[in-house]
């Protein structure tokens, strides 16, 4: 097989690149790649953007400018694993800023519609914790939530 791993396309309608430098600005070692419009003759404007490809903290992607027949759902997420609270403020306040949407239990939409979940990464382990209580407490707490609040889940997990 070739290539060097794969690349996640989103497709937007005329806002591709827009979003790419958006996402750019949010997400460190990111940067935008090659930028193709669209030919004489295509299913959309000559010369508009046809397709952007960018690079989110190592992630490859492409944006194409479809058209309107396909929007984004919640059933396709992207997870943000974060250590500290302050990593949690700064993705959930950038990516609900200017028209994104909060949603429930860490989930969120950023102004293009696209699905980001902003998480403590050692969420997974508290609500995997062999102990089944300390599970429980985690979870129960985190369903209450919108943004994630560490406090909150640390305690929850210590019983307090």
């Amino acid at each position: 097989m070739a290539g060097d791993g794969f690349t996640t396309c989103l497709w937007f309608d005329g806002q591709a690149e827009e979003a790419a430098r958006f996402y750019t600005s949010v997400f460190e070692n990111s940067s935008v790649g090659r930028v193709t419009p669209y030919p004489e003759g295509a299913m959309q404007p000559a010369g508009s953007v046809m397709t952007v490809e960018f690079t989110l903290d190592g992630q490859k992607f492409v944006g194409l400018n479809g058209g309107p027949q396909f929007t984004f759902t919640e059933a396709t997420s992207f997870m943000i694993p974060c250590e500290t609270q302050e990593e949690i403020d700064y993705y959930w306040d950038r990516l609900t800023g200017d028209g994104g949407e909060p949603g429930p239990c860490g989930w969120l939409k950023d102004r293009f519609g696209v699905s980001w979940q902003v998480v403590p990464a050692r969420l997974d382990d508290m609500v995997s914790d062999p102990d089944p209580e300390k599970a429980a407490r985690v979870t129960k707490a985190f369903m209450a939530m919108g943004k994630f609040d560490l406090a909150a889940l640390e305690r929850a997990h210590a019983g307090e």
